[in-house]
């Protein structure tokens, strides 16, 4: 019954939108293929499982894998009494990890039916932040109740337990081949973790306003954290050197409201490195990594905050949107390539960006 096999319904027709669904938003045109909806309801986060599926997880408590390349569902996972608040998969693995608003996070293996296959409980309030060790073994969990755990994934038993004074957890990463772990929060400050002694080793610098979203980048050199904000004030993101901890590099400013979700995106063969944000002003921008200059901004007029991305690719992205489910945005890095072979006058470039399906 849970097997992916039993869930694939082979066809090519697009969605068939009901009557009464709306397409006043300007983005919505002929041009752009619309799937059977993954929810109802908003979605909160989306990653990706492989090349084809994607997981997400939103407001009707459902965590979906998606065949986004197909547009169809292949699995719900039913299980959580509250909102999904952040999905995780454990790379190269059938693993699927979800946090929920119910305190708890469930383990989902794509491949073991439709019931959990584990669940880790034990916080108080919402579970912000996920991570995976390295080695799949281990299991950190953030939480708005101001601790960080530390959970044997076979077991589900809480090695550690570790709570700060108001550090609302809103997002965890673990920084790749490291014992360290990475996490952002609503007192407006980074902090790093040892998991080997479950202690912080370095705190950041607080920045002004909350720290939404943080990615480490696949080095394991670099963090980047996005902030709260409004009216343009805020709303960034930034750059940190992991190496020189509390060092900040670069930041990102464009947004005029939240900036939700920042993320380093896959390199482009002969690109310099880029990050991609999304922000409650219903915007997507792409950033130089090295000169903060913004290289293309997509707007999603009435589609609500953007409050997750999930890279395929240097040319494929998803992304998560309150009013108008998963957009898949492809990236066009033709108009930068030409330009950067110019002149050599060092200049913005520019990206085309559009949507192209939506699920």
């Amino acid at each position: 019954m849970g097997k992916l096999q039993s869930k694939f319904r082979k066809r090519s027709e697009l969605y068939k939108a009901s009557q009464g669904e709306k397409a006043d938003n300007t983005y919505y045109d002929s041009q752009i293929l619309q799937y059977e909806p993954a929810h109802h309801g908003s979605i909160n986060t989306v990653t990706h499982l492989s090349p084809d599926l994607c997981v997400s997880g939103g407001s009707d408590q459902v965590v979906v894998v998606y065949d986004w390349k197909q547009g169809q569902v292949c699995q719900s996972f039913q299980g959580h009494n509250s909102e999904v608040t952040k999905v995780l998969c454990y790379p190269g693995s059938t693993w699927i990890f979800s946090a929920s608003r119910d305190k708890t996070v469930l383990m989902w293996d794509l491949n073991q039916g439709d019931e959990p296959i584990q669940e880790f409980s034990g916080h108080e309030l919402v579970v912000n932040g996920i991570a995976i060790s390295p080695d799949g073994r281990k299991l950190c969990t953030g939480s708005r109740d101001n601790w960080m755990c530390l959970w044997d994934i076979e077991s589900a038993k809480c090695e550690h337990r570790h709570n700060i004074s108001r550090n609302l957890v809103t997002h965890v990463c673990w920084v790749p081949a490291s014992f360290s772990v990475v996490q952002s929060s609503e007192d407006k400050t980074i902090r790093v973790w040892d998991s080997r002694t479950w202690q912080v080793t370095n705190t950041f610098p607080a920045k002004q306003y909350i720290q939404t979203h943080c990615d480490v980048s696949p080095n394991g050199h670099y963090l980047v954290s996005s902030s709260n904000g409004f009216g343009g004030q805020g709303c960034e993101a930034t750059l940190w050197d992991l190496r020189q901890p509390g060092c900040k590099v670069m930041e990102y400013r464009g947004h005029l409201q939240t900036t939700a979700c920042c993320i380093f995106l896959p390199a482009f063969p002969g690109g310099s490195g880029q990050i991609a944000t999304s922000s409650h002003d219903s915007s997507v921008k792409i950033w130089d990594q090295n000169t903060a200059v913004c290289l293309g901004t997509l707007s999603l007029d009435g589609a609500g905050p953007l409050v997750s991305l999930a890279p395929n690719d240097s040319t494929s992205l998803l992304c998560a949107s309150f009013n108008a489910g998963l957009q898949h945005i492809q990236v066009d890095h033709g108009s930068l390539q030409a330009q950067g072979s110019g002149a050599g006058s060092g200049g913005a470039g520019s990206l085309d960006m559009r949507v192209v399906a939506r699920f």
